[in-house]
Formats: C-alpha cells, sequence, structure tokens
C-alpha cells in the first residue's frame, strides 16, 4: 500500500515543515542542532512517506521497519516526524525541547520519546545498533518464517553523518555488516562536509565509497540529498541488493538558511532570532513558530496507512498460526518477552545437581556448563565473543555457529572477530530489537574497549549480557596489560548495571539466571580464568534465594552467629582465601563469619533487614577481592580494612602474583585477627594493614 505523490508545492511544504519546527525548537530552547534536520529534510520525506512501514498508533509492533538516526544531535528531525506522523508526541513536546522532564531530550532515547527505537548521541553506536537490529531481523526470517507467510520481514534504516563514520565503531559494525551480508540495512550518510570544527575535508578525507565497497557493502551515489526523487529510486535500489546498503546523500547542512547554511554555524546551535525570521522567508514558510497548516499535517499523518500495514500482518499471522501453531505461540512468547515457563524448575535442578557435584572448576568453566542447561531451555539465547571462544567458553556443545559463506546458517553462537566496542554495541542492537536475549564475551580488561556501549545499554535499560573472563590477577602469566584491577569497580558504578562475580558453579548459575531474567537492565557477568574450589557446605540447602540477594553468608562463625569476632567479606575466586583465613583463624580461637557477595549491586537493593543479618553491626569487617580497594568502604566502614590490590600486577604464574601481591590467607587472617582483638579491647590501636591511612 503506498500513498499517492502529493503536488510539488505540498512536498516542499512538507519539508519545510520539518525545517520550520527544528530550527523553531532549537531556537525556543536556545540549544541544539538545527543544521542537519533542515539538511535532511527531503531524505527523511522520501523514506517516512514512501518506504518506511511503521504504526503511529502501535510503536512496538514486532514486524514494523526500524528506524535509527545514529547522528543522534539531529534529534529535532525525528521528533518533528514522530509529532507529523501521529505519534503520541503532540507539539506542546516539541515546543519543549531539551527542557527538564520534556519527552523531546537533547538526544533520542528510548523510553522517553514514543517511536524512538534506540539511544543516540554518542556517534556511531546507533549504527551499530542497527546492524544488530537487521541481523537479528535475518536470524528470526529464518527461524520462524514459512513459505507463503513471511512473519518476519522488514527493513532496518539508519541515517548517519560525518561523525558516525569517523568514530571506529563504524568500521567493526560495517564489516560486521558486510560479512553477514544484511541486505535489509540500509543506510543512508548525510555527507555535508561539515562538523562542529568546520569542514571535514581537513581531518575526514577517506574514499568512503571504497571503504564500504570493501566491507561488501551495496554503495549507491552520491545522490542529491535534495532530490526526493533521487533518493526515493536510491532506497528502491537498496531494498533490491542483496547487501548492505550506503546511500551517500549530498547534502547541504542548515539548507534555507540564507547566511549560515553550508556552515558549521548552522550545526551546533541555534539560528538567532533574526536569521530564523530570514529563513521563514528564504523558504516560504509563513507561519508561526510551532504552527503547521492543516493540509500538511493531513500530507504527514500516516496513522491510517500504518493501522492498515498492521492489520494486515496480523491477518497474516494468525493464518500462520492456523497451519504452524507450534512456531506461532513460540514466536508470540518471545515478542512478548516472556521467559519458557519451566525455566525456574530447570534452574533449580541445576542447582541442586551443582550443589552434588561439587565441582572444583574456574568459574568461566562453570560459565559454559551454566550455558548447556540454560541455552537449552532458553532458545532465544544467542551469543559469542570476540575472538575469544575457547578462552572466554561462550560456545556451549549442541551451539551451532552463525556462518553466511553460501547461505544463511541460523546459528545461535556469533564470532565477532576482534572487535569489542562493535561487539557490545550490536548486541544492544539485538536486545533493542526484540525476541532475542544476547550475550558477548571478552577479558575483563577489554571492557574498556566496550565501555560506551556498556553504558549505553545501562542507560536504556536494555537486556543485554557481558560475559567478562579472566576477572583479575589471577589469569596470571599474560601480566598486566591483561590483569584486571580497576575494571571490576568501574563496572559497579555504572547506574542500573548489574555486576556478578561468582566464585562457584551454583553462584556462575544463579547469575545466568538472574541475567536472563532481568528484562529492566544489562548484567556483567566477572569470571575467573583459574580453577576454584567448590567449598560450599553440603548442608546448604537454602543456597539458591540466598545467592540471589546478591550477598549472603556462605559459612557461618564457629559457635554461631552470636559467636561471631569478626566478618570477612569476598567475591569470586577470594571466597577461596576467606575459607582458607577462616579455618587460620579459628586455630587462634578467633570465629570469624565468610560472606559471599556475589553482586554488590544487587545486594544494595535489598532490604535493610537483610543486610544487616548478613553484616551484622557492632562485627569488624574485612572485605577482600583482588582488585582496587576504594570501592569497598561503604562496606567496611572506618573501622574494618580491605586487602585487595591497588596497583598493576605482574607477568608470573597467577599463584605467584597472589603471594606477591599479599593476597594469602595467612595476611588475611592476621589483619582480621587485628580487626576482631581491636574489638574486643585486647590490642592498643594501631594501624592495620588494609586500614585507610
Amino acid at each position: 500500500m503506498t500513498a499517492p505523490l502529493p503536488p510539488v508545492a505540498l512536498e516542499r511544504d512538507m519539508c519545510n515543515a520539518l525545517r520550520a519546527l527544528a530550527m523553531d525548537a532549537v531556537q525556543k530552547a536556545n540549544s541544539g542542532h538545527p543544521g542537519m534536520p533542515m539538511g535532511m529534510a527531503e531524505i527523511a520525506y522520501a523514506l517516512w512517506t514512501r518506504h518506511l512501514r511503521h504504526n503511529p498508533s502501535d510503536p512496538k509492533w514486532p514486524d514494523r521497519d526500524r528506524f535509527v538516526l545514529s547522528n543522534g544531535h539531529g534529534s529535532m528531525l525525528q521528533y518533528a516526524l514522530l509529532h507529523l506522523t501521529g505519534y503520541d508526541l503532540p507539539i506542546e513536546e516539541l515546543a519543549n525541547f531539551r527542557q527538564l522532564h520534556s519527552r523531546t531530550p537533547g538526544h533520542p532515547e528510548l523510553g522517553v520519546t514514543p517511536g524512538v527505537e534506540t539511544t543516540t548521541g554518542p556517534l556511531g553506536q546507533g549504527l551499530a545498533n542497527a546492524v544488530g537490529m537487521a541481523l537479528a531481523e535475518k536470524i528470526l526470517a529464518a527461524e520462524f518464517n514459512r513459505p507463503g507467510f513471511p512473519i518476519v520481514d522488514h527493513h532496518t534504516y539508519v541515517f548517519v553523518g560525518d561523525g558516525c563514520l569517523m568514530e571506529g565503531i563504524s568500521h567493526e559494525a560495517a564489516s560486521l555488516a558486510g560479512t553477514w551480508k544484511l541486505n535489509k540495512l540500509i543506510t543512508v550518510y548525510d555527507d555535508n562536509g561539515i562538523s562542529i570544527d568546520g569542514q571535514v575535508r581537513h581531518w575526514f578525507a577517506d574514499d568512503t565509497a571504497a571503504r564500504f565497497r570493501a566491507y561488501q557493502w551495496n554503495v549507491i551515489g552520491p545522490v542529491d540529498g535534495h532530490d526526493t526523487v533521487a533518493v526515493h529510486r536510491a532506497i528502491d535500489e537498496a531494498k533490491r541488493s542483496e547487501r548492505p546498503s550506503l546511500i551517500i546523500a549530498r547534502t547541504v547542512i542548515g539548507k534555507g538558511s540564507p547566511n549560515r547554511a553550508g556552515s558549521e554555524k548552522a550545526h551546533g546551535e541555534a539560528l538567532g532570532e533574526a536569521e530564523v525570521t530570514v529563513t521563514r522567508e528564504a523558504i516560504g514558510w509563513h507561519h508561526g513558530a510551532f504552527v503547521v497548516p492543516a493540509e500538511v499535517r493531513r500530507a504527514w499523518d500516516a496513522r491510517a496507512i500504518g493501522a492498515e500495514r498492521e492489520r494486515q500482518w496480523r491477518e497474516r499471522l494468525e493464518q500462520y498460526a492456523s497451519k504452524h501453531p507450534r512456531e506461532a505461540a513460540e514466536f508470540r512468547r518471545r515478542c512478548a518477552g516472556d521467559l519458557p515457563p519451566e525455566l525456574a524448575r530447570i534452574v533449580h535442578d541445576a542447582v541442586m545437581a551443582a550443589q552434588g557435584k561439587r565441582e572444583s572448576v574456574a568459574t568461566r568453566k562453570a560459565s559454559q556448563l551454566a550455558l548447556e542447561t540454560l541455552a537449552e531451555a532458553v532458545p532465544e539465547l544467542i551469543g559469542g565473543s570476540a575472538d575469544l571462544t575457547a578462552s572466554n567458553l561462550t560456545r556451549w556443545s549442541k551451539a551451532q555457529a552463525l556462518r553466511t559463506d553460501t547461505e544463511f546458517v541460523r546459528g545461535r553462537h556469533i564470532n565477532y572477530g576482534v572487535r569489542e566496542f562493535g561487539m557490545s554495541a550490536i548486541a544492544n542492537g539485538i536486545a533493542l530489537h526484540g525476541s532475542l536475549i544476547p550475550f558477548s564475551g571478552t577479558f575483563l580488561t577489554f571492557s574498556d574497549y566496550s565501555r560506551n556501549a556498556l553504558r549505553m545499554a545501562a542507560l536504556m535499560k536494555i537486556r543485554s549480557i557481558f560475559v567478562f573472563t579472566h576477572d583479575s590477577i589471577g589469569l596470571g602469566e599474560d601480566g598486566p596489560t591483561h590483569q584486571a584491577v580497576e575494571h571490576t569497580a568501574s563496572l559497579r558504578l555504572i547506574p542500573n548495571m548489574e555486576v556478578w562475580r561468582p566464585c562457584d558453579t551454583v553462584e556462575t548459575l544463579i547469575a545466568w539466571d538472574a541475567a536472563i531474567g532481568r528484562s529492566e537492565g544489562p548484567s556483567s557477568l566477572l569470571l575467573s580464568r583459574q580453577s576454584v574450589p567448590f567449598l560450599r557446605s553440603t548442608s546448604a540447602t537454602n543456597d539458591e534465594a540466598a545467592i540471589r540477594r546478591g550477598g549472603y553468608v556462605f559459612s557461618e562463625a564457629a559457635g554461631g552467629a552470636q559467636r561471631a569476632q569478626v566478618v570477612v567479606i569476598a567475591t569470586g575466586s577470594e571466597i577461596a582465601i576467606a575459607m582458607q583465613a577462616q579455618q587460620l583463624l579459628a586455630e587462634r580461637g578467633i570465629a570469624a563469619r565468610v560472606v559471599s557477595m556475589p553482586s554488590t549491586t544487587v545486594f544494595d537493593r535489598q532490604s535493610q533487614e537483610w543486610k544487616s543479618s548478613v553484616l551484622p553491626e557492632g562485627v569488624p569487617r574485612l572485605a577482600i577481592e583482588a582488585g582496587v580497594t576504594d570501592f569497598w568502604w561503604k562496606y567496611v566502614r572506618a573501622e574494618g580494612a580491605v586487602l585487595g590490590v591497588d596497583r598493576f600486577g605482574e607477568s608470573a604464574p597467577g599463584a605467584a602474583v597472589y603471594e606477591h601481591l599479599g593476597l594469602t590467607a595467612a595476611n588475611a587472617a592476621d589483619i582480621a585477627a587485628t580487626l576482631a582483638r581491636r574489638r574486643h579491647g585486647t590490642q592498643k590501636h594501631g594501624r592495620v594493614p588494609g586500614e585507610r591511612e
């Protein structure tokens, strides 16, 4: 179903409505980027009126086309499009651009504005998200479509600017998109030659067309980005391609502004009242601020055509369900974001089995064992590694690899190559698309490469799982370049990022289950390279519920809770040190409670009653973790101590590095004993190793 082309004059006014709303909103806020919306108006018109399949009345329709504004500083272009086509975004919100609690923030934000598919602003990540969305569409189409029933059949469109293509992530993402032959990914490059500092030719002289051809993309253009027919035909051509497409559209930034068009002055600041006035005159827009004539509004309104497209799709889905009921039920479950109803029982049984086996393995191996169970129970779980599969252990025994050598092979294990940032942002795109739960793996030190994508996942509150192995100095011989020290603490500082550092097979399984079940945000799983002993008591029947609280009593003090003279808190591989220290302390007549805190972020959300039951008031505390110590003071307080690593590591066997840096049971016992004796008045006050100076 295609609407008839409007008369030339109406088309001009429809484009100018985008320009006017953008410059009015930016001017009223005295903040923003009017140039890109004004320059891309004809491109947006061609896409949104002739090609984009969407329903403003149902922004989450599963088979809608996805639209991503990677150059998100031009957010007013998207807000104007959403408002004019009929989304629940009234004109008052456009007039409230960039103001507190408005639905039109400075950059598009998922969950704030209806119709926004991803939060953009950090340049290049929108393109990477779009690659993930297009990959998800291809995977789901291969899984669910049947002859005559293309229930997953949509495109992903993304606008990018010079900044997106300068950022290194564009290389990582575009290379993978070409390798995967994501033919339903269509990217329009706003080639206006201007960035904030001026003409980009002085610092961006790439042959962009050749670059993308080298990625195995279909490159179209350059085309005149102000010629709506040329843009329409380019999109048509792209839709016929068997490769992802880049449409290079030459535009003038700030088009219509007599004194600022084509200049960096149109990029990142309001035009000014005088220039807005002369621009109105120049483009023939004789209407007040935020006024759009009824005829133009009617021409933009996409609600009727959108509702009809969705109705036809839902009718097709019903027909599909009558012929393929099992597949339809699974598809609907995935679209709803529900997990398999039997998952809780499967996880509980697996926890009991792990408790019975008592395997002493590296937690990265425990993670792979968890995947053996969870991946079979949760078919939407899909993920891979940045060329570290054999080290991250992110592939389970039945996992088929995704391949595109000849024809598309729908695998659930993805080889991302050495592209940590691209991998993480693509995984975010898969999560944003819906119906799949992505995970991605690399070494914990390389989380630095992925950092902004991790932050964006947390900001967007999406279910993306990040697997980080080789989590400490315990990895050994690779040395300080690979030994994580500050990374665990830094991940915990990201708001809404749930961080797990499990100590054994049981905690690892529960951490994975918690991450899969967490629909309101991402999770990071930090896993050891070295083996860790299974030290959990055989009588610990309530461990599962306690672990899910993030921190719990792992081993009670001799004589019971009331006898505890010191609490030793540890995570991950350092639980073994804590347990050895507990024994050494017992030999000195000091009763110590050992607390495992696999997730401080979860523990911090618990009730004060639970926290006090785990960390009782009046009992001194020692925290042990192979990482920076500053993070732990909120738990041990001024009267406690922290045993950690406040320097870079060494290249040596892991055990030797632990010994060299003082992370030993004997050292822990000495510190804990001093804390306990001081508390009970048997030692004069003096500095305890691990105390604040």
